[in-house]
């Protein structure tokens, strides 16, 4: 099993555990990638998009994905949807923000917005699209012209 947060920070599990972190699964996926067709890409695309604006627009942060693969099959969800970005959470953001900012790096707690925006991003980063005969196909069209 797999769980990705989006995050890479501290997010390497040990050798042998049943439950592999980001940097697990990018290690993994750089010899052995999870391709996708087309249709699955935007099928998990859109149920990403979908599930983490609910979540954002009930304040929950720090969720992850879980991925499960038995063959050919994978299987994901999303867990740990229990972390609401209470007061608290925003005043560590600030501090964390000034402290390694000056550093260039951003904090691993962030508000859900942008929690939801660099988890659907690694979300795409992670899982590449295998090309079909249709990919591509009217990128270069502007339907906004007359012909």
């Amino acid at each position: 099993m797999l769980l990705i947060a989006g995050s890479r920070r501290n997010r390497l599990g040990e050798e042998g555990e049943e439950v592999l972190l980001d940097e697990n699964y990018l290690h993994l996926i750089a010899q052995e990638p999870i391709y996708l067709w087309p249709h699955c890409k935007t099928f998990l695309r859109e149920a990403v998009h979908c599930d983490t604006a609910f979540l954002a627009s009930q304040s929950v942060i720090d969720y992850s994905l879980l991925v499960g693969i038995c063959g050919d099959n994978v299987v994901v969800g999303i867990i740990d949807y229990i972390r609401k970005f209470t007061f608290d959470k925003k005043v560590e953001m600030i501090f964390k923000s000034n402290i390694l900012g000056s550093a260039g790096k951003m904090p691993t707690i962030v508000s859900p917005e942008m929690y939801r925006e660099r988890f659907c991003d690694a979300m795409d980063r992670y899982f590449p699209l295998i090309p079909d005969k249709w990919t591509g196909m009217g990128a270069d069209l502007d339907c906004s012209k007359p012909s």
